[in-house]
């Protein structure tokens, strides 16, 4: 009797370091979000194996078409621009038209693009495919999704879940990415030494597979609930001032008055131009060209051009090459998971930075050995830190950011993101056409190094003053 009572303390001390690790991983507010996160969640996984599996391929594909690395890098740069301007559209009209509906257009468009790659090969055709449709140049997220499913997930969980679940919601992604290019690199290889496909054939077979995973979406975004929506007005006024365009109205009374209450299509067109706060304009010019100017960086080296050097620098197979990729974004993935314990105790922005800097160093360095040895080495290192700045940076803008704002400004900034990448194939193109290709990963090292410190110096002490808090 009592060796069970002396057996209670330790299970207890257990139950509360088994608990803590529970929370230090983000692992319980995982399991406490509400389904519809869990269905955000998952839907980026499939999305990222979607993106990953068509980014070892879109450049060869390219290639076999006939079409050269210059045109290839003009390819991608349209591709991303045109994408961005669709997805600006989409993220302004988001919580107007409805969150589940952008999001099943976005998986409707997935299917048309993977249908039309694995179909033609007229360049205009696949250009316009491309850039009407969502396809994914550089392996990264393109889009409207991120900025609905970020905004979602915001409002659907209490702001101390938002680290965490920020972090989940990237690590899934990469660990698609890295499942996707992974199964992607070894399919391959069997449908062409095996079954002795053709390249350009085992390539379409790809995009049908990009198709049927858009269904998936599909199926999966018909599944969420009203909860994911973005709050009424009548729901936004019971906790906040009076609210126009998402923003208080210095000059308006508290309450008001039953003749200013706007008509059903006055709400509409209003919610079409969101406004943003004086104090959110403030802070978010500067924020915007770090951004972009850390994209620009990540826009010349996306996995696409950088799994296309490996294969012609080193002459590395497609099983081989899918492995290697798969090991990185599996090391990306991890530490991601980190850099949200990391973020409760330094802070945001310092785990922005001290993460984000090691990686950049790295990738400046990949080019300079001429064995494919010392240059996974340095591929691997950088992965290691690639992106733990991810999810503390989403925590941090989510932070900063009036709810009303959310939807609008992420998907702002996830376009301008887009657009300052979109620039880079197209230079990484003609580097990699006039045997310069180790151009790309020495400035895009650099670049992303000045966007560390840029962010270190202006934002480390950054807080958004109380009376503008939700």
């Amino acid at each position: 009797m009592s060796s069970e009572l002396g057996d209670q303390p330790q299970r207890h001390r257990a139950r509360d370091v088994l608990r803590q690790v529970l929370e230090e991983l983000g692992l319980a507010a995982l399991y406490r979000a509400p389904f519809d996160v869990k269905l955000l969640c998952l839907q980026r996984f499939v999305r990222l194996y979607a993106y990953g599996a068509t980014a070892l391929v879109l450049v060869p594909l390219l290639h076999e078409l006939g079409i050269s690395q210059s045109h290839i890098g003009l390819f991608m740069t349209l591709t991303l621009i045109g994408d961005a301007a669709i997805s600006l559209v989409l993220s302004l009209v988001a919580d107007v038209v409805g969150r589940r509906a952008i999001l099943v257009l976005g998986a409707l468009l997935m299917v048309l693009s993977g249908v039309v790659f694995a179909t033609f090969h007229n360049f205009w055709l696949l250009l316009l495919a491309a850039i009407v449709g969502v396809i994914s140049a550089n392996g990264n997220e393109i889009g409207p999704f991120r900025a609905v499913e970020e905004s979602a997930v915001a409002h659907l969980v209490e702001p101390s879940d938002h680290s965490d679940l920020f972090a989940w919601h990237c690590v899934l992604g990469y660990s698609g990415t890295a499942t996707g290019i992974v199964t992607c690199g070894w399919v391959l290889n069997h449908l062409l030494q095996v079954l002795s496909w053709s390249a350009l054939d085992a390539y379409r077979a790809v995009f049908y597979t990009y198709a049927i995973l858009g269904l998936v979406k599909v199926v999966f975004a018909l599944c969420m609930t009203q909860a994911v929506e973005a709050p009424t007005e009548k729901a936004k006024q019971t906790s906040r001032p009076q609210l126009v365009g998402g923003v208080v109205d210095e000059e308006s009374p508290l309450l008001a008055e039953p003749s200013e209450v706007q008509t059903s299509k006055s709400k509409l067109r209003r919610s079409l131009r969101p406004k943003v706060s004086r104090e959110s304009l403030s802070f978010l010019p500067l924020l915007c060209a770090l951004i972009a100017l850390d994209s620009f960086g990540s826009g010349l080296v996306p996995i696409s051009w950088v799994s296309y050097y490996f294969r012609t620098r080193f002459d590395i197979a497609d099983g081989q090459l899918g492995s290697i990729f798969f090991s990185a974004s599996i090391f990306n993935a991890v530490s991601t998971l980190f850099a949200s314990s990391l973020a409760k105790r330094i802070g945001n922005v310092k785990t922005m930075v001290f993460t984000h800097l090691p990686s950049s160093v790295f990738l400046a360095l990949i080019p300079l050995p001429n064995e494919a040895y010392w240059a996974i080495i340095f591929l691997i290192l950088r992965s290691c830190s690639q992106s733990m700045d991810t999810a503390p940076r989403s925590a941090f803008i989510a932070g900063i950011l009036l709810p009303g704002e959310r939807t609008a400004v992420i998907g702002f900034i996830n376009v301008l993101k887009t657009v300052a990448q979109g620039l880079g194939p197209l230079v990484t193109g003609v580097l990699a056409e006039n045997n310069a290709f180790w151009v790309a990963f020495v400035t895009a090292g650099a670049i992303k190094i000045s966007y560390d410190f840029g962010i270190l110096v202006s934002f480390k002490n950054y807080q958004r003053p109380a009376d503008t808090e939700e």
